[in-house]
């Protein structure tokens, strides 16, 4: 039986645990000693992690990968579901409110702070949305013009430092989420909306217009995404990391990337049409967890 925890008891739960410590006992002891695991999940980060229909079933790459990865080092163990945000996932992985981060996190050294990352299974490029008759195929000429981002996401980030270097004002509103940040290129109080390509590309194909949309640009970053959990907690990691290996060298992976990035996936039934990239592949045949600044340099 899988359950879904609701907004009203995420609040209180977050309130309880704002001082929480992180659990002596590690990971893998504490899911088999309480029979469950807390999978963190988000609800608007298609096709990684997000809720599908009125009955908010949680689905994506990263949910069944995480899910996978349940069956095979604790198949006894129930799954129960927490929305997380961008802001809230790291202090909620570190003192052990979630057990397992599903959404599409970047592994970086400053998140490596706070939290463990497994093997990379996804790298995203940091693009940006536009209106299909905008013209717009250049950050550069977003000068001066709003541009929507997802509070807590990297890219406010590189585009600060994109900004910066090419002497471009970006001024940038912030979303909550990114159905928000859609939302204020959608109604035009945005000029572009700036993430990962594959999240631009989920929230597009789920949109009322996906022919209205189109992602351009340069491209600001590539960034590793992991599934996530505790820090220092060896004996979890090694089971984790083993379980995606093991699917990973199986073509497991390959497989489950194909049915989220290549063919038709709900609520529209709509294909994302993102081949694997090239540095994807190469990982799945020599899995690392190396973080964001490795691929900088």
């Amino acid at each position: 039986m899988k359950f879904v925890w609701t907004g009203l008891a995420l609040a209180g739960l977050l309130a309880a645990s704002a001082h929480a410590q992180t659990p002596a006992a590690g990971t893998m002891e504490k899911i088999q000693s309480a029979g469950k695991i807390v999978l963190g999940v988000r609800e608007s980060s298609a096709p990684m992690a997000y809720a599908i229909g009125a009955e908010r079933k949680y689905a994506g790459y990263h949910v069944e990968l995480c899910e996978k990865v349940m069956a095979r080092i604790a198949p006894k163990v129930k799954l129960e579901y927490m929305a997380l945000t961008a802001q809230n996932t790291m202090p909620l992985v570190e003192n052990g409110t979630v057990d397992m981060g599903c959404g599409p996190t970047t592994n970086n050294l400053t998140r490596q702070k706070q939290v463990s990352f497994a093997v990379t299974t996804y790298v995203s490029q940091v693009r940006m949305a536009v209106r299909a008759d905008s013209g717009i195929t250049s950050f550069k000429q977003l000068d001066n013009r709003n541009v929507a981002a997802s509070a807590g996401t990297t890219a406010v980030q590189l585009l600060r430092k994109y900004g910066k270097d090419n002497n471009v004002n970006l001024p940038t509103s912030l979303g909550k989420d990114h159905f928000e940040s859609f939302l204020m290129l959608e109604s035009g109080r945005a000029d572009a909306f700036v993430l990962d390509d594959n999240l631009l590309a989920g929230v597009i194909a789920n949109s009322k217009n996906p022919d209205g949309f189109k992602i351009v640009g340069e491209v600001l970053g590539s960034e590793p995404i992991a599934l996530l959990f505790r820090k220092d907690d060896p004996v979890f990691k090694k089971a984790v990391d083993g379980a995606l290996t093991d699917m990973m060298k199986s073509g497991e992976v390959a497989k489950i990337y194909d049915k989220w990035f290549m063919q038709p996936i709900p609520p529209t039934n709509k294909p994302l049409n993102l081949p694997m990239s090239d540095t994807l592949k190469q990982l799945l045949q020599d899995p690392n967890d190396k973080p964001l600044e490795s691929y900088a340099n």
